[in-house]
């Protein structure tokens, strides 16, 4: 049976984005008459048949969307928020609203957040379940609701939330062990910190180093994980204590963005000159210590694109009654002193008003990677 066309199909074929696709469709402004024609002649190619029910429902009320997510201590989350935030504005701003809940710290505010948004009554819910356990009748009341639920960041298995946006985890943790054994030779101890073992992402990225840095480089010894529950002053204690136990530590790869302590925490040891230090996304605090080489290389997880994406798998969802994919799997960039400046200016492209056109001027490949 043929799949159905959808609007994430004309797009793809065109190079546009779907809220390009959606204007052109149901006639809105900012659309070229160029642009519309090409739209509505590739949607008749590939036989698109418009959800009329969907977009009864549409064009009759607002659509409402909880985003639960940390504050974040760097720009991640202000990063994931942004790029959900720009995908709303593409699609049909008046018709939705977001509702951002932010808790501050791990294990609080984060099931008040999921409580109210089932109690305002939203359509549906993006979030960050970092204690998926204590989530999942909160997440199981959702999906009784017909509530929609997408994690970005990290997954929240066997709790029936709809889809999960995050980047490869598996990649990432194997990724940073091939790094960290190539930069010290196949020999020395090396650690992890995270902020809990508990986080589905954090786990897979910890079982995935450990497990490359075993078949890849059976002489390097992984000491003891440090969980710092994303509480800096608990990083930089723990790091301490470690340094003070294994002077003669060769690497440490830092899985989460909560780098900085750790740094600072070497720094003061007197120690950041011997050991190799792989971190975790891109901003602006580490920028220095990239270009110093105190940090040896990042793998920047894409952020905003994880929060533009969760947004459009939730959105079409909600507006065309169906998921595009229960599982998008990013993969992560690795940055280093040779290419830090193209990130950066990247980042920059993604953050200017000019993005969007940008975006749509470009080849479907690099609207990909742009975004």
């Amino acid at each position: 049976m043929k799949r159905k066309t959808k609007l994430v199909d004309i797009a793809g074929a065109l190079g546009v984005s779907t809220g390009t696709v959606h204007r052109a469709l149901h006639n809105h402004p900012g659309v070229s008459p160029m642009t519309k024609s090409r739209v509505l002649q590739m949607a008749k190619t590939l036989g698109y048949r418009p959800n009329l029910a969907a977009r009864y429902l549409s064009s009759k009320r607002n659509l409402r969307v909880s985003v639960n997510t940390l504050q974040g201590t760097t720009s991640f989350w202000d990063e994931v928020r942004a790029g959900i935030s720009e995908e709303a504005r593409g699609l049909v701003m008046e018709n939705v609203e977001i509702e951002y809940r932010t808790y501050p710290r791990l294990g609080e505010g984060e099931e008040e957040a999921f409580e109210a948004a089932l109690k305002a009554g939203v359509d549906g819910i993006i979030t960050f379940p970092s204690r998926p356990q204590s989530l999942h009748s909160w997440m199981r009341r959702a999906s009784r609701s017909n509530i929609p639920v997408v994690c970005v960041a990290t997954d929240a298995p066997n709790t029936g939330r709809l889809a999960v946006v995050s980047i490869d985890t598996l990649a990432s943790g194997s990724l940073a062990a091939d790094l960290m054994g190539s930069f010290l030779g196949g020999k020395g101890k090396v650690a992890v910190t995270l902020s809990s073992l508990a986080i589905t992402e954090h786990a897979e990225k910890h079982k995935a180093f450990a497990s490359t840095l075993i078949g890849l480089y059976p002489q390097m010894q992984l000491q003891e994980t440090i969980e710092d529950h994303d509480v800096e002053s608990e990083a930089y204690q723990k790091s301490t204590e470690l340094f003070r136990k294994h002077p003669d530590l060769g690497g440490i790869y830092v899985t989460t963005e909560a780098s900085i302590p750790v740094l600072n925490a070497a720094r003061d040891a007197k120690m950041l000159d011997q050991i190799t230090f792989i971190t975790t996304d891109l901003f602006p605090a580490l920028v220095p210590e990239i270009r110093s080489r105190a940090v040896a290389a990042t793998i920047y997880q894409r952020p905003r694109t994880q929060g533009r994406m969760a947004f459009r798998v939730l959105h079409e969802f909600l507006v065309e009654g169906e998921c595009p994919s229960f599982q998008v799997t990013l993969a992560p960039h690795l940055v280093m002193r040779g290419n830090l400046d193209f990130f950066l200016q990247r980042q920059s492209l993604e953050s200017s008003p000019q993005r969007a056109a940008r975006l749509q001027s470009a080849s479907p490949e690099m609207a990909e990677y742009f975004g």
